[in-house]
């Protein structure tokens, strides 16, 4: 819609040409991506300042909540992505699952709690943790791509686990740091430390 070309040698499209400007043409982006993408990378790939798509995206977001659309704009993980919105969850698993079972167990979830809060944390200390053998629900949260190992220098050290950027994306938060505060009911380190020890002897 435009012969201009921007600095890069890419021809620059006039957003104000396409019904609903350069917010819909936004929102056009968003809805084929798969994963959280950031305002920088929005900008680059619509030619616009930082700053203009970041005032965008806010006003989808507040659009999307006033009207009480199916749907939602969220900032997770570093950037923004359409999820369908919390309390359409039943509707949309029911249609995707077809009454499959798919959620974590209760033992994924406790084991998978214990790391958010103690990465990065052995797999014995998780076991302490849990009073249960965690071998197979760890390699079921490494295999849906939810944890993954620390590599530990030196020889003979314990692997580690922490949470991925997936994890995040799935919990919908946009840093370990806005994790709920149950991290106090969980033991302390120096008491996991001796109940690894006791289940080692």
């Amino acid at each position: 819609m435009s012969d201009e070309q921007g600095d890069d040698g890419r021809a620059t499209l006039d957003l104000d040409a396409f019904p609903g400007g350069a917010r819909a043409a936004l929102e056009a982006v968003l809805m084929v991506v798969d994963e959280p993408v950031t305002e920088p990378a929005l900008a680059a790939a619509l030619v616009l300042p930082v700053h203009v798509v970041h005032e965008h995206l806010v006003a989808l977001e507040e659009d999307y909540a006033a009207s009480r659309r199916g749907f939602t704009l969220r900032h997770v993980a570093g950037g923004w992505r359409v999820y369908s919105r919390a309390e359409f969850a039943p509707v949309v698993e029911q249609f995707l699952l077809d009454g499959r079972q798919a959620r974590l167990t209760q033992a994924s979830l406790e084991t998978l709690a214990v790391i958010a809060y103690r990465q990065p944390v052995s797999r014995g200390r998780v076991s302490a943790v849990r009073g249960v053998n965690v071998d197979g629900v760890v390699r079921t949260l490494l295999n849906r791509g939810l944890i993954e190992e620390v590599a530990v220098p030196g020889e003979g050290g314990a692997t580690l686990f922490r949470t991925t950027p997936y994890f995040l994306q799935r919990m919908g938060l946009g840093s370990l740091d806005e994790l709920p505060a149950l991290a106090p009911f969980l033991p302390d380190a120096d008491v996991i430390e001796q109940l690894a020890e006791e289940g080692q002897a």
